[in-house]
């Protein structure tokens, strides 16, 4: 059985990889992606990439509104695939907000830039706070 954090950081990587293979113009299924990096089918990892894909222009704009003077498409693919699968969690699921964030920056810390970790951090608790 797969933790949150698990899930999380295998959505992370899918949706890394999809927005790579988006960039090129190369033809993909998500879920031959998600099989390739999960051991396991699990609900909540299909539940948030099929959310992200089916969502992502309305959580990319979200992503713009909460991101003071910068742009989901200017982070790195690591850090937007992070800040979209938190956007969409926030929106779309129960899961309690400081959770959430608490995952967010998380992964951003160990994945991309401290500051990039910093502005997911802001960003996301300013649309919880509004």
């Amino acid at each position: 059985m797969l933790s949150r954090s698990e899930a999380r950081k295998i959505i992370m990587t899918c949706l890394y990889q999809i927005d790579i293979l988006k960039q090129n113009h190369i033809p993909y299924d998500i879920e031959e992606i998600r099989k390739e990096n999960s051991p396991m089918d699990n609900e909540f990892v299909k539940d948030v990439l099929y959310g992200v894909e089916t969502t992502q222009e309305e959580i990319d704009r979200l992503a713009n509104h909460y991101l003071i003077n910068w742009d989901i498409k200017r982070l790195d693919k690591t850090g937007a695939a992070i800040l979209r699968m938190a956007f969409y969690e926030l929106k779309y699921m129960d899961t309690p907000p400081i959770v959430v964030i608490n995952e967010a920056v998380e992964l951003a810390k160990n994945y991309t830039e401290e500051d990039l970790a910093k502005m997911i951090n802001a960003a996301l608790d300013r649309y919880v706070k509004e």
